[in-house]
């Protein structure tokens, strides 16, 4: 998946970062929504007795996506670590909310519900982990 021509318009900077960086730490408070311009990084769950990797994202798929989704709530769910040097693009965090702001209340309120789904599918994930260990 490239990186579409309309996110270049949202992207403040940009910022490098090295192998095994952690761009952003689970439990910390945060903001920004990212987009991977190069390489790629690792979401990863803390669990009960280990850390497990969720996913691997790589150039054109953001994460920190919550910060927009849920203005207000901004603790960080998962970290997200460089698997090798990667450029990632900061997001006009701010423009985008005042953006999402004039979608419909019935489209916000999906937005909603696939967060929301999201979390809980999370939340499973990492239990069926915890369980196997």
């Amino acid at each position: 998946m490239g990186l579409e021509q309309f996110v270049y318009g949202y992207i403040a900077l940009e910022e490098p970062y090295e192998d095994k960086a952690v761009i952003i730490e689970e439990g910390n408070k945060g903001d920004w929504i990212y987009v991977i311009i190069e390489g790629q990084v690792k979401v990863k769950k803390r669990t009960s007795g280990d850390t497990v990797t969720l996913q691997t994202l790589r150039e054109g798929e953001f994460f920190g996506e919550m910060a927009l989704l849920e203005p207000g709530k901004w603790i960080r769910t998962a970290s997200v670590i460089a698997e090798g040097p990667v450029r990632v693009g900061v997001l006009d965090t701010e423009r985008l909310i005042k953006e999402y702001e004039t979608v419909s209340p019935r489209l916000r309120a999906l937005f909603r519900s696939i967060t929301t789904k999201l979390r809980e599918t999370t939340k499973k994930a990492v239990k069926m982990v915890e369980e196997s260990m």
